[in-house]
């Protein structure tokens, strides 16, 4: 058993509760207009290839200072689940938190298993307008939307993510809609709203891609406080 790695963070700060170890995963199966880690996208590019035992001694370097636990991030870390669960039944038999961060595309047995040792879902639901979200990532919107169903249905902890980029995911009823959407479920603990940039950019050409949000600025704070402002009229943990 092998993980594809793009790479490792010791000191995460917002991929969960506590400061962090996040594990980058190599492979996605989107393409994400504003993705800021194109590198990730193929798996036979990933820059380490380690068992789950190896990447636990990994953490458990500097376990003394990362307290909150692990995060299996990608990339799409569901595309290597039997990986991520092997290193999470490591992790729970010596009780450290788990969290993985998903777009939620995939929902098989294999990830299910993964989710009986998660103990946190950071779950992005980029857009609800089913057009708007294919034009974002390339896919459909509706195994997303299973996805959150299926956790809400096991009452999985969840924190959401949206990514506010003018233009693409700020329109005034998909807020409303997404919100509406996303209320009905009690698992959810938390929702942030992430404010697109342009750090990311000079990937895309180092790799040859297209970027066609080259010319989109970052919202401003007034247009992020109106999102908020939307989401938390719906009584979300924002």
């Amino acid at each position: 058993m092998q993980g594809y790695i793009h790479s490792f963070e010791t000191f995460g700060t917002k991929d969960g509760p506590g400061i962090r170890f996040v594990l980058f995963l190599q492979g996605c199966p989107l393409r994400c207009l504003y993705c800021h880690n194109p590198d990730t996208w193929k798996k036979e590019d990933a820059k380490y290839i380690q068992t789950p035992e190896e990447v636990y001694q990994e953490f458990h370097k500097v376990k003394n200072f990362v307290r909150g636990g692990i995060t299996v991030s990608g990339g799409e870390p569901m595309l290597q689940a039997e990986f991520v669960s092997a290193l999470f039944k490591i992790c729970k038999s010596n009780n450290v938190h788990t969290a993985v961060d998903t777009s939620g595309t995939l929902l098989n047995d294999k990830v299910k298993e993964v989710l009986e040792y998660t103990d946190l879902v950071l779950l992005d639901i980029k857009q609800i307008n089913r057009e708007r979200y294919k034009e974002l990532t390339s896919a459909n919107l509706e195994p997303t939307l299973k996805f959150m169903e299926y956790l809400a249905s096991i009452n999985k902890h969840v924190w959401l993510r949206y990514v506010l980029v003018p233009g693409y995911s700020d329109d005034e009823n998909d807020l409303h809609e997404w919100a509406k959407y996303v209320s009905q479920f009690k698992n959810v603990d938390r929702v942030d709203i992430l404010a697109f940039h342009q750090m990311g950019s000079h990937k895309w050409e180092l790799l040859g891609e297209e970027y066609k949000l080259k010319d989109i600025q970052p919202p401003t704070l007034e247009q992020k406080q109106k999102a908020e402002a939307i989401f938390k009229s719906y009584g979300l943990p924002v």
